[in-house]
This record gives C-alpha cells, structure tokens and sequence, in this order.
C-alpha cells in the first residue's frame, strides 16, 4: 500500500500526484493535509512514516516547502529510508540503490511536471539488490 502526506507547501503538489496515481490504477491513502491553510510538517512525516515504519504500508510520499523537513523528521522512524530528490537521476538512484520506501519531495521547488515525473520514475525503478543490500544492512544496524 502506498501513503501519502504533505503540508500546506506541498498541497498543490499532493493533488496532482494524487490524480496521477489514480490514473495509473495505483491505490493510495491520503493522510492529508487537505487544503491550503498553514499546518505542522512533523504532524504528517508522523503520520506517513509511521505508516510505513510498523508495515502497514511499504511505500510513501511526502511533500512540504523544500522537502528537507520531511526527510528529517521522516528518517527518525525506525526502517523508514526517506530519500529527497531533485531530478529524475536522484529518483530513480533513491530506489536502485538505496530502496528508498519514501520519496520526498519540495513543493515550492519543483513543478508540478517534474514532481509527478520524479514520481513515476521512482515507482517504475526496481531495486538492484546486491552490494546495495549490504550497505542497507549496514543502515539498519544502527537503528539497532
């Protein structure tokens, strides 16, 4: 199951990806914020990556501002690798290399073209496995 989350710099982009993902038949929970009004970033990463944290969900997307706060308060989740990304090459590296389980995204940085592009690529991306696996490892050894 996919998630998705974002503050109020992120709602306009949430939308479209939203709509994106419907189009492509991809079912996906919305854990808000629903409308444009000033809200608390921490408050949705939370809610997605606790999602995702306990395996409830296997994937989700957040979006603020920039995305950096996202990612921070994201990564604090136990098995949650929530990976910012600028271009389609950090999209698709997030999940070839580091199986990223949440796409972060910058909403007041990014269009809403290439936003819903970063998207695609990072869902249509398959992890390599390998010696990526093993760095991996190496990551969750220190949650430990």
């Amino acid at each position: 199951m996919l998630v998705i989350g974002s503050d109020h710099g992120g709602y306009e982009l949430k939308s479209a990806i939203l709509k994106m993902l419907s189009d492509r038949g991809i079912d996906c929970t919305d854990f808000g914020t629903d409308g444009p009004a000033s809200v608390d970033y921490p408050d949705f990463a939370a809610k997605v990556a606790g999602s995702v944290s306990s395996g409830e969900a296997n994937r989700g997307i957040l979006i603020c501002g920039t995305g950096i706060g996202m990612s921070i308060s994201a990564n604090k989740f136990a098995g949650v690798r929530a990976a910012l990304v600028h271009d389609e090459f950090t999209a698709q590296m997030a999940k070839e290399h580091n199986n990223a389980n949440i796409l972060v995204l910058g909403g007041r940085v990014l269009s809403i073209e290439k936003g819903i592009r970063f998207v695609e690529v990072w869902l249509d991306t398959e992890f390599e496995g390998g010696r990526h696996q093993n760095r991996l490892d190496k990551i969750s050894a220190v949650e430990q």
